[in-house]
C-alpha cells in the first residue's frame, strides 16, 4: 500500500488493470453427478455372469439418474469387459444427461475442462494472474483443474500466482 499526497491509503494492486483474478469455481457445472457402482450387479461382487447381469440391469430402476450425469465405476477388483459398460450405458442413456466411466469426483475434472476450453486464454497476455485459491464444498475445484488452467495460462501471462491478492504464492514468471 502507498499513500497519496493527501495521506490516504491507496491500494495500487486493486487499481492495477494488469492484475486479474480467475475464480475457477465460476466454471463449475451444477448438474448433479450420480455414481453407479457395478459391484451390485456382480456375483459375490467380483464375477460377471452375463445372463444374471443382463436380468439385473433389466430390473434396475434407472429413473433415479434422470437428467443427471451418471458416473459408472466398480469398487472391487473385478475385471469387466467393455461390453458390460456398454450395456449399462444402453440403459442409462434414455435417462441420464450424460454417461461417464469413473467416480463422480473423477468426472468433475472433465466437466471443468469442457467449460475451460471455451476460454480465450490470450486475453491474459502480459497480465499478472492469480488463480483464486479457496473453493467451497458445493463447487469443489480439483487440483487437476488448477493444473489444466496453469498449462493454458503460462504461454500468455507475465506472472501466475495462486491464492489471493493480499497473500499469494508465485507459480510462474516470464
Amino acid at each position: 500500500m502507498a499513500t497519496d499526497t493527501q495521506g490516504e491509503i491507496v491500494n495500487k494492486i486493486k487499481q492495477s488493470d494488469r492484475l486479474v483474478t480467475i475464480d475457477l469455481q465460476k466454471f463449475f457445472d451444477p448438474t448433479h453427478r450420480a455414481g453407479l457402482d457395478l459391484k451390485q450387479f456382480l456375483f459375490k461382487g467380483l464375477i460377471l455372469k452375463e445372463k444374471e447381469f443382463r436380468q439385473a440391469l433389466k430390473e434396475y430402476d434407472w429413473s433415479q439418474y434422470q437428467d443427471k450425469y451418471a458416473c459408472i465405476y466398480c469398487s472391487t477388483d473385478a475385471i469387466l469387459s467393455k461390453w458390460a459398460y456398454m450395456l449399462v450405458g444402453r440403459h442409462l442413456t434414455p435417462h441420464a444427461k450424460e454417461v461417464f466411466k469413473g467416480r463422480p469426483e473423477e468426472v468433475l475434472h472433465e466437466l471443468y475442462r469442457r467449460e475451460l476450453e471455451s476460454v480465450d486464454w490470450s486475453q491474459y497476455a502480459d497480465k499478472f494472474v492469480i488463480l483464486k485459491g479457496c473453493s467451497d464444498e458445493e463447487r469443489p475445484v480439483p487440483d487437476s483443474v488448477y493444473l489444466y488452467a496453469t498449462q493454458r495460462l503460462i504461454p500468455h501471462v507475465r506472472k501466475l500466482m495462486y491464492g489471493e491478492a493480499c497473500s499469494n504464492v508465485p507459480v510462474y514468471r516470464s
